[in-house]
């Protein structure tokens, strides 16, 4: 299924200009073309919706920065922004480009070090608990069902943002929570106490066919970001006393992995079993995925319960 996206002339228009110098590629392996070719799309996306840049030859060093933005605001790795940098650069030199763009060491933003075998990224339940009681206190209670819905079930920023009242229903209903993940990929979750609580204060207050965490009117890439800036604003009062975490909406998915692996291996699961059962639950192929979501359990005493 293509994702649907706003100012959409723009954005085919910018595809069909990237087409036109992917056609001519031969750089770099077919692995690492196509992966290449997704990284500019995805770009290309942000340049429509966020910028309505006409012209991929008019690509500066503003949008570059602003994109780096975006993605660290999504919690995406060192290195798949570096890949994706590398990306763009790749296709503005064999375009007619009208500026340079700068290099990784001149950026208006700094970029996080690549870490191999993956970066905590956890919340822990101090911050969790406290960022609920912001959520209340702002009269955000959609903000804190998407946190638990994440916290508690593993769910990715978009999938919050996809719901329905009819999915809440359901899930009330039979106690699972069908979710359309990356690919159109179905998987079903199970709900504890605290999602059920938060699904019905949301059904209280949204028309039934709606969903949950949209309002009418908004763009679905304008009430997620609202979202991000609110985890921005209220990060340094409630992120624990010392902490270097990263504490982005994709930290609470972490936070529910790791989590979902210590009861999988309290349950006598292998490391390998509990591997497969986070990757399914968290709407991944393959069980080596989930090392990266595993950081905060590779540290000796670990702070994270169940």
């Amino acid at each position: 299924m293509t994702k649907q996206t706003h100012n959409g002339g723009i954005y085919r228009s910018l595809i069909a200009q990237l087409d036109k110098i992917a056609r001519h590629n031969r750089q770099g392996s077919f692995r690492t073309r196509e992966r290449y070719y997704k990284a500019m799309k995805r770009f290309c996306r942000f340049l429509a919706e966020e910028y309505h840049l006409q012209k991929l030859s008019n690509l500066s060093a503003k949008h570059l920065n602003a994109y780096i933005q975006k993605l660290q605001a999504e919690g995406k790795s060192a290195s798949t922004i570096k890949t994706d940098l590398a990306a763009i650069r790749l296709f503005h030199d064999k375009m007619d480009a009208k500026y340079p763009l700068p290099d990784n060491d001149n950026l208006a933003v700094k970029l996080e070090r690549r870490k191999f075998g993956g970066v905590d990224r956890t919340w822990s339940q101090r911050e969790f608990g406290l960022f609920i009681f912001k959520c209340w206190d702002a009269g955000h209670e959609d903000y804190a069902t998407i946190a638990t819905l994440t916290y508690y079930a593993g769910l990715r920023i978009h999938e919050c943002f996809r719901l329905d009242t009819a999915a809440a229903e359901n899930a009330l209903l039979t106690g699972h929570l069908t979710v359309k993940g990356k690919g159109g990929k179905i998987r079903s979750v199970p709900i504890n106490e605290s999602i059920r609580i938060e699904l019905k204060k949301m059904l209280a207050v949204t028309p039934r066919g709606q969903k949950l965490f949209v309002p009418e009117g908004v763009p679905t890439h304008i009430a997620i970001n609202r979202l991000q800036q609110f985890i921005c604003a209220v990060r340094p009062e409630i992120q624990d006393p010392d902490s270097n975490r990263p504490m982005t909406h994709h930290g609470l998915r972490h936070t529910y992995a790791a989590h979902t692996y210590q009861e999988q291996i309290k349950g006598g699961d292998s490391p390998l079993d509990a591997r497969y059962q986070v990757s399914r639950l968290l709407g991944h192929e393959r069980p080596d995925v989930t090392c990266a979501y595993l950081a905060s359990v590779k540290k000796k005493g670990g702070r994270h319960g169940t």
